[in-house]
């Protein structure tokens, strides 16, 4: 490699070790990463902002910001009050009943919702249950991102790494739910069970709390029935077209921004005020992140690794199906899943034109999906989600960690993981 390309490699290094350990804040170490990167000229103001490759991934910020716009307009009217008691009160003022039934829910609406737009809307139900029931937060939000993340990756539109493997391999919304549907819903219970364990401390079930709960009126918590209805309409148009997306050939983005404008237009809110409750660190640290793994992409240093992997597994399906898995999951949890799977996409497709000796070679295309989206939960960068919770718990007042988030990240994504590789023995080779 260049030195360039091993300056770029040094940046990434630090820029991660500083968001890892919380040295600075992670806005701060992303735009710091971004800059040297420019800086060293390990990529260009050209790539950075224009390059669909190498640049900041402007789908994925306006995406985001369109859904933060909705969520702003929809915490006016008192649905998330009234979606918080009605969960507590089906679970009974029971905390581990209560993460299985916000789990459930968080998994199945990303299956339909990017995993994003999940956790903007479930995150501000969770911090006005917790408070009633005077539980911890953090646990909840962090089973939550990883809840969305493992439910996403059943169909085309619930993880944005799902979009681009659909339009590089040409799969279908239905491809999608037929092969990776099945390991996802037993990747959900697996999680529910899992979170009994690794959440235990969290579950102090407290009776007058609960009957507290159990007292409340869940009509009396909506606010504004017309801005209910509004918002509701818009959210449901904003979801039919991410199902139809491809019928309709608009962007995600481009959904999203419309939605959020639309609404807030009808809203007769002040803008100014919506636009005051966006994530705007957020989406500065999206940006700064995309600059520093894309100056990864434009020294050659991403292509390098994929390379060496698509000659060590040459011809064998198999096995290359299985250190795609695994090393996407392990990538994955390093780098960002959105940038890593635009760059593995095209191996992928030259691995796919391979002879394997009549076997069908699709099977790389979901260990791919598989290993990107499942590996995103090991690490708090390593999905958009889960950037996103940590956003929300800092702006709460209730930071969760680098660390707090991935020692349970890690474990969820080497069991789910490990659940995937059998999954895929067994479907694509045994039973093929």
């Amino acid at each position: 490699m260049s030195t360039t390309a091993w300056l770029a490699v040094a940046v990434f290094a630090v820029a991660y070790a500083l968001i890892a350990t919380e040295k600075v804040h992670r806005v701060a170490a992303a735009l710091g990463g971004a800059v040297l990167m420019l800086l060293i000229g390990a990529t260009s103001a050209d790539h950075a902002f224009f390059s669909a490759d190498a640049g900041i991934d402007w789908h994925v910020i306006f995406l985001l910001l369109g859904m933060m716009l909705i969520v702003a307009v929809l915490r006016r009217t008192g649905v998330f009050e009234y979606v918080a008691i009605w969960a507590a009160k089906r679970a009974r003022g029971r905390p581990y009943r209560l993460m299985v039934i916000l789990v459930g829910v968080t998994a199945f609406a990303s299956a339909f919702l990017d995993n994003v737009t999940t956790v903007l809307l479930i995150a501000p139900v969770t911090f006005l249950v917790c408070d009633r029931l005077a539980v911890p937060v953090a646990p909840f939000l962090i089973v939550e991102a990883l809840a969305s993340n493992v439910g996403g990756t059943s169909t085309l539109v619930g993880d944005p790494p799902n979009i681009i493997i659909g339009s590089r391999a040409g799969l279908s919304y239905n491809d999608f739910l037929v092969h990776l549907t099945p390991i996802v819903v037993l990747l959900v219970v697996a999680l529910m069970l899992l979170c009994r364990w690794l959440f235990r401390s969290a579950f102090r079930h407290d009776p007058d709390r609960a009957a507290s709960v159990m007292a409340l009126r869940e009509r009396d918590a909506i606010r504004d029935v017309r801005l209910l209805v509004v918002s509701l309409l818009v959210l449901a148009v904003v979801t039919v077209a991410f199902a139809l997306q491809t019928v309709l050939r608009l962007e995600p983005s481009v959904i999203a921004m419309v939605g959020g404008l639309v609404l807030l237009a009808l809203s007769r809110l002040d803008p100014t005020e919506v636009a005051g409750d966006v994530e705007w660190p957020t989406l500065v640290f999206f940006a700064g992140l995309f600059v520093m793994v894309g100056a990864l992409v434009s020294t050659g240093v991403v292509a390098r690794i994929a390379d060496a992997a698509s000659d060590a597994v040459e011809g064998r399906l198999l096995l290359a199906s299985m250190v795609l898995l695994w090393g996407s999951a392990v990538l994955s949890a390093v780098v960002d899943n959105i940038p890593y799977v635009a760059t593995m996409s095209p191996v992928v497709a030259e691995l796919v034109r391979a002879d394997y000796g009549g076997q069908d070679p699709q099977v790389l295309w979901w260990s791919l999906a598989l290993g990107a989206d499942l590996g995103g939960n090991a690490t708090a960068i390593g999905a958009s989600a889960n950037v996103v919770v940590l956003g929300l718990a800092e702006r709460a007042g209730r930071p969760i960690s680098f660390w707090q988030f991935t020692k349970y990240g890690l474990i969820v994504t080497a069991i789910t993981v490990a659940l995937c590789t059998p999954y895929l023995w067994l479907r694509y080779f045994v039973f093929a």
